[in-house]
């Protein structure tokens, strides 16, 4: 659906919308994180954070980069899903200072201390969750207020993650509970746009069969992927844990199947958000499967492949998509899409192999990371002037 009109606004183009913010700078700083993640990985580069070089590294992926993304996504969808007006001008410039802000406290932490850092940018996402919140409840668009739950979860693991890190415990719960919710919001939010878009292209492009219409068995698979998520954080028993994770693999595997994804090969557009939540699917076994035989499959395999090929495949997929549609341009992946998509594969390979390959770690861990950077990069190198401009035919 096409996002509402606009008020009356002679700003700059870029605070026009949600997404044009927050995607160039979110895709800015994801590769910014990793390129002084390598260095700070191997002792050359000391980052003025309380926390430790690979929970900094962590940190600001999931509650960094990301949420700068997520926060895009919501902001232009939101919306689409209420009817009102999208967030724009000087509130949506404040948000992102703050988003900002957060990522400098969080740097500098060593220096400000750990609890000006926790509250800084812990404020960043409870503030997302109460403007959306806002906005639907006066949409009155109630049924989609459950995107709140995984955004709330989120918030809640930042501030454990802090809370953690800075009286000296492990990280672990805040990461597990994080990457819970992103996965659940991915499971919602894929579960809606993958099949919709889909069917827009094979109805157009390549008549036949369609995506399964939303039914009895993505309720199940959602609700077997939250139990197996919420036993994975709170309740780490390796046989009902690792059961209840490879169990809803496969159905959101089953699920995924349904939505006729190998029609769509055609188009890189379409074709890459199947890939990205097929990687979901596979992330979700692998975990189950480390649980139960973790000398055997390595739990951080199962973690970059729902980190770097679900969440960055995902991302990516939507900022090429969403960036193209409401800036004007033609909804396919262009050039600068199909570098981002093949870069972001290239890493999630490497990254993965490197867990199996003990002899190559370092070179694969590079080639990860570069895969990671490239895509970023490629993205914002061929979006920002469309994201920092007008839209071609209307407001936008």
């Amino acid at each position: 659906m096409p996002i509402p009109r606009t008020r009356p606004y002679d700003g700059s183009a870029l605070f026009s919308y949600g997404f044009r913010p927050f995607f160039l700078f979110g895709a800015l700083y994801a590769a910014l994180a990793i390129l002084l993640w390598l260095p700070a990985y191997f002792g050359e580069l000391t980052i003025a954070s309380h926390f430790a070089p690979v929970d900094w590294h962590v940190h600001e992926l999931l509650f960094g980069f990301l949420p700068a993304i997520i926060t895009g996504f919501l902001f232009t969808a939101v919306p689409n899903w209420t009817g009102r007006m999208p967030l724009q001008g000087r509130t949506l410039i404040l948000l992102v200072l703050l988003w900002a802000a957060g990522r400098i406290a969080v740097g500098l932490s060593a220096i400000l201390g750990w609890p000006v850092a926790m509250l800084v940018d812990g404020a960043f996402l409870v503030a997302v969750a109460l403007v959306i919140a806002r906005e639907i409840i006066a949409g009155k668009n109630y049924r989609n207020l459950k995107v709140l739950i995984p955004l709330t979860l989120l918030a809640a693991a930042n501030l454990l993650f802090h809370l953690a890190s800075g009286t000296g415990h492990e990280t672990g719960l805040s990461r597990r509970l994080a990457f819970a919710a992103v996965t659940i919001l991915i499971v919602i939010i894929g579960g809606r746009i993958v099949p919709s878009f889909t069917r827009n292209w094979l109805a157009r492009e390549n008549p036949g069969a369609l995506p399964a219409p939303f039914g009895i068995l993505d309720k199940l698979a959602i609700a077997l992927t939250a139990a197996a998520l919420a036993a994975w954080v709170a309740l780490p028993h390796p046989a009902v844990t690792g059961g209840l994770l490879v169990v809803s693999g496969v159905l959101q595997i089953v699920r995924l199947i349904r939505w006729q994804g190998h029609r769509t090969w055609r188009d890189p557009l379409v074709w890459m958000l199947h890939v990205s939540y097929g990687l979901l699917c596979i992330g979700l076994l692998v975990l189950g499967l480390s649980e139960r035989w973790p000398d055997t499959v390595h739990p951080a395999a199962a973690l970059h492949l729902l980190a770097i090929g679900a969440i960055g495949g995902m991302t990516l997929s939507v900022m090429v998509r969403a960036s193209r549609g409401h800036t004007g341009q033609a909804l396919r992946a262009g050039l600068g899409g199909k570098l981002s998509f093949a870069a972001i594969l290239l890493a999630v390979v490497a990254r993965v192999a490197a867990e199996y390959l003990p002899g190559r770690y370092v070179v694969l861990l590079h080639i990860a990371a570069f895969g990671w950077i490239a895509a970023y990069l490629a993205f914002a190198a061929t979006f920002a002037p469309h994201l920092t401009r007008a839209r071609k035919s209307q407001h936008g």
